[in-house]
């Protein structure tokens, strides 16, 4: 499987989550702006809740920011053991060890993009084809790691 296309769709959906995001705070300022009316109180309420959503929102684009600069550093090399960029084949599934975007299909196989914070990785970090780990009580065999 050809780590490099997998490497590409994780970056254009990263591209794609932080120009929503950029969007998203653009629009929410934007309705944040409006006059105020005579409502007192309750324009207040109104604005306080816009500006939380527009925490809320800036919060999600820094993390997403972030994963963008991790996933800038990741290579399509071949690994030998579980790390970042490793494309990691178990008992359970297919794993891409990069940013934490969720599922793509590549060659009619899914592969669960997950971060290297994540209990999962953690889990398998530093092993190799044939070792085992076990996560939530579960066992599970590294069959190949690219």
């Amino acid at each position: 499987m050809d780590k490099s296309k997998i490497l590409d769709i994780v970056k254009n959906k990263l591209i794609d989550k932080i120009q929503k995001f950029e969007s998203l705070i653009a629009e929410t300022r934007a309705s944040n702006n409006e006059t105020k009316s005579s409502m007192g109180d309750k324009y207040e309420t109104s604005r306080e809740m816009v500006q939380q959503e527009i925490n809320n929102l800036q919060r999600q684009l820094n993390e997403s920011l972030n994963q963008q600069a991790l996933i800038q550093k990741i290579t399509s090399e071949l690994s030998s053991k579980v790390q970042n960029g490793a494309l990691v084949k178990t008992s359970k599934g297919l794993f891409y060890i990069s940013a934490s975007i969720g599922e793509i299909v590549l060659e009619n196989q899914k592969i669960m993009t997950v971060s290297a914070e994540s209990p999962l990785v953690k889990a398998m970090a530093g092993l190799s084809k044939g070792q085992n780990f076990s996560i939530n009580t579960i066992n599970q065999t590294i069959e190949e790691v690219w």
